[in-house]
C-alpha cells in the first residue's frame, strides 16, 4: 500500500500526478510571468525556473519535442543568468539619459 494513499483515499488521481500538473502549472505560470518583467535578471531567472518545471513535466509525459524545447530555454536563460550575474552582459538595448532626450 503506498504511504500517501490514506491521505487522500478517495483522491481521482495518484499523488504522483498531482505533483507533476501542480510542478507544470508552476512553470506555466513563471513562464507566462517572466514575459512582462522589465528586469532581464529576474525575468531570466523565472524562465529558469519555469522552463526546469515544465522539463519535469515533459519527461514524465515523454513528450521528445517539448523536453527539447523547455531545454533549450533552460540552457538559454541559464547562460543568460550567468552572464548577468558576472558581469558579463552588455544590454544592446539600453540607452543613455542623452540619447533619451
Amino acid at each position: 500500500m503506498p504511504p500517501f494513499n490514506n491521505l487522500l483515499p478517495i483522491a481521482p488521481y495518484p499523488l504522483i500526478d498531482i505533483l507533476i500538473y501542480t510542478v507544470a502549472g508552476l512553470g506555466a505560470i513563471l513562464i507566462a510571468y517572466a514575459v512582462f518583467l522589465k528586469q532581464e535578471k529576474r525575468q531570466d531567472l523565472l524562465l529558469f525556473i519555469g522552463s526546469g518545471c515544465l522539463i519535469v513535466y515533459s519527461l514524465y509525459i515523454g513528450n521528445l519535442i517539448f523536453l527539447v524545447a523547455m531545454g533549450g530555454l533552460f540552457l538559454s536563460s541559464l547562460v543568460e543568468w550567468l552572464e548577468i550575474f558576472f558581469g558579463f552582459h552588455k544590454d544592446i538595448g539600453a540607452k543613455s539619459e542623452e540619447e533619451n532626450k
